[in-house]
């Protein structure tokens, strides 16, 4: 399975700073993906929804440590671009490795 799109939408605000929806193969689009600023620096957060009881559990993720890395560091490497040039926002940007 492969990141074949990431598709980055920035957001103003303190710790939001995009939402972001990636396709796997062509074919298979996970949305809600949050790119976060937090203390120690940015990361990604997967979909999630709120429970009942006021935590948040993922909707979809990563089953391992390593592939979450992956994703994470394509979507903050494509996050960059899109700070560059904001007109690269909101357009599906194809993964070329």
């Amino acid at each position: 399975m492969e990141l074949t799109e990431i598709n980055i939408n920035l957001r103003d605000e303190d710790k939001l700073k995009a939402f972001v929806n990636i396709t796997f193969d062509d074919v298979f689009v996970v949305r809600g993906l949050k790119v976060i600023q937090g203390n120690k620096g940015l990361f990604v957060c997967m979909p999630s929804r709120k429970l009942g009881d006021g935590t948040y559990k993922d909707i979809a993720h990563p089953i391992n440590n390593e592939f979450r890395q992956t994703i994470e560091q394509m979507i903050l490497q494509k996050y960059e671009k899109v700070l560059e040039d904001p007109d690269l926002q909101g357009i599906p940007d194809p993964v070329i490795e």
